[in-house]
């Protein structure tokens, strides 16, 4: 009833692949859909046997299913997987039948390589989203176990709802209630003689501002009195207010002792205090400062530069800000301050940059050193033991050997004093001695003081 044409037409187009098969197993012909995208000419399977296109899997599970067709039962269809030239393979759902007396053999495939990626997308998103579970869960216990264990009261508020999101035992114990009770009220109503809206619009105001001030409040159940410091953050789209709860007892007396202290330690303490700006421009000193520099009050330092108290002015300054900026700290750095008097009196000092703030501050201490300097130079009425070694020359050389090879130890001695000032900054050390670069690369040269990356 059919063309061959129309037939072979209707075979190419109801499948995605059609093998006619002989009866001794060879692919006769080989019809491809003409829309179907990946599978290309495979006319080279022609007279082929259908083994050699079949991995080895297929081949068995294909005997299979022909014996169940021969036997007379119903075969709903065989899953085989194809290898063109032993480079590539793809999976195909073939439906069996049998036609004419020969046995020759017809079989139309569906290609199930889209179906596949569909699976494989499927269980990639099934996988994705068990690790992503996992992850929750694990950030879950992690937030529990740090509200739990925390010592100081945390609190969180919804900003939408104005109720309380969760807290955790501290804050619920400081508040004077049960967690699973307060979880959920509304946050005004813990706190006397405070309304939602205005609550509400307190803390989001503190949290917002510049520099967070704590909102004084006194809580309904324990009736004690607490600072509220709320920060604001938004988290899946609602915005919610972490609020760290204090207690006032607990907080007002350690500050107020620590500030006294402090306080105590800056006007009656044995050693200088300076506050400088950047520039080492003089903000504040103490009373021991004004008495190292014999200056009359605060108002002869204040807007000075720390330099004009330096026995090197700015070099040491420089020296020193270089220094302090770099590293955050100075410790035991020596030199010799000038009084206002043209005296001058050795000290040690300690630096402190503290840049935690808009305008930085460089905080010095200055230690009075002139006792420790006198006992060192005069070392209790002994020779030390640059001394001695000087000592030992004396009649075994001359007068003028004995200054020079001396002269030579004094200058290596304050050029390494000057690089370990400087750490190591060649071009302060030159300042700092009075010499040129120049003449300071042929010293360092001389006494074999330059290392390899120097050179």
């Amino acid at each position: 009833m059919l063309a061959p044409d129309l037939a072979t037409e209707i075979l190419a187009t109801i499948s995605d692949i059609t093998l006619m098969i002989t009866p001794q197993m060879r692919v006769a012909a080989v019809l491809v859909n003409a829309g179907h995208r990946s599978f290309g000419q495979l006319t080279d399977w022609e007279g082929l046997p259908l083994a050699d296109i079949l991995t080895d899997e297929s081949r068995r599970k294909l005997e299979m299913r022909l014996t169940e067709l021969d036997q007379g039962r119903k075969v709903q269809g065989v899953e085989l997987n194809h290898v063109s030239q032993n480079i590539w393979e793809f999976p195909v759902r073939y439906s069996l039948h049998r036609l004419g007396p020969d046995g020759s053999l017809l079989m139309l495939g569906r290609d199930l390589r889209p179906l596949a990626e569909v699976q494989q997308q499927l269980v990639a998103a099934q996988l994705a989203l068990e690790r992503d579970y996992e992850a929750q869960r694990e950030l879950d216990t992690r937030y529990r176990v740090l509200m739990e264990t925390v010592r100081d009261p945390v609190m969180l508020v919804s900003m939408s709802s104005g109720r309380i999101a969760d807290l955790n035992p501290a804050a619920a114990q400081l508040l004077g209630g049960a967690r699973s009770e307060m979880v959920g009220a509304a946050v005004a109503q813990e706190f006397d003689g405070r309304r939602r809206g205005e609550f509400l619009e307190a803390l989001a105001n503190v949290a917002t501002a510049e520099v967070p001030t704590p909102v004084e409040v006194t809580t309904r159940r324990s009736q004690r009195r607490v600072l509220v410091t709320p920060r604001l953050f938004r988290a899946a789209g609602e915005r919610l207010l972490l609020c760290l709860i204090d207690s006032v007892e607990r907080t007002a007396r350690p500050l107020d002792d620590l500030a006294d202290n402090l306080s105590r330690l800056y006007h009656e303490g044995a050693d200088g205090i300076v506050f400088a700006d950047a520039d080492g421009v003089i903000r504040a000193a103490n009373e021991a400062f004004l008495n190292l520099t014999d200056a009359s009050g605060i108002a002869a330092v204040r807007g000075r530069s720390i330099a004009d108290y330096l026995v090197r002015g700015q070099i040491d300054l420089r020296v020193l800000l270089d220094n302090v900026k770099r590293t955050g700290q100075l410790r035991l750095y020596a030199t010799r301050l000038t009084t206002d008097f043209s005296g001058q009196i050795a000290v040690e000092l300690s630096a402190s940059w503290l840049n935690d703030r808009p305008d930085p501050v460089l905080v010095m201490v200055v230690r009075d050193a002139s006792r420790a300097d006198a006992l060192r130079r005069t070392g209790g009425g002994m020779p030390d033991e640059g001394s001695r070694s000087v000592m030992e020359l004396v009649g075994s050389s001359t007068l003028r050997d004995i200054v020079a090879e001396t002269t030579d130890v004094i200058e290596k001695m304050c050029i390494e004093t000057a690089l370990e000032l400087t750490r190591n900054n060649r071009v302060a050390a030159a300042d700092m001695l009075g010499l040129s670069r120049q003449s300071l690369y042929v010293k360092l040269r001389k006494y074999g003081l330059l290392n390899k990356d120097g050179e």
